[in-house]
């Protein structure tokens, strides 16, 4: 019986401790970081199109964005800009990193430098080379990092 209740103040001590150093303020478990090395801060569903860095497309600067980021002209998809619309802007900020999903080969990570015109709402455009094929995909996922 004696044993019985240094048994039961054990594993309460136990669990006191282990709760306190797995719910502390500011601790990341390791094995969850190892396995997710961001943290997902705010996910929404998105429209997803193309757009190029032509005056036609933009305002009369195309290789500069809207953030003031300047673009190379030979290749100014290797920066991976997204612009999005601007009812987008109160969830997102200009050089936040995020992650696309559910976007084909648009899939990964990239940064948010330009905003759409105000008639969008809801919706990404991914910045490609002038030479790429313009498309557009429902339903991806956009996830700030």
């Amino acid at each position: 019986m004696k044993y019985n209740k240094y048994l039961g103040m054990g594993v309460f001590l136990l669990l006191l401790v282990g709760g306190f150093y797995l719910l502390r303020p500011g601790h990341k478990a390791r094995a969850i970081v190892m396995q997710y090395p961001f943290v997902l801060k705010s996910m929404n569903l998105v429209s997803l199109s193309t757009y190029k860095a032509d005056t036609s497309e933009t305002d009369s600067t195309p290789l500069i964005t809207a953030s003031g980021f300047k673009l190379d002209s030979l290749n100014p998809k290797k920066h991976r800009v997204i612009a999005i619309s601007r009812d987008l802007k109160e969830l997102f900020a200009f050089g936040d990193k995020v992650k696309l999903t559910n976007a084909g080969k648009f899939n990964g990570i990239w940064f948010i430098h330009d905003l759409m015109n105000k008639k969008y709402r809801n919706k990404i455009d991914i910045l490609i080379n002038p030479s790429d094929r313009q498309m557009s995909l429902e339903r991806v996922v956009i996830s700030k990092i």
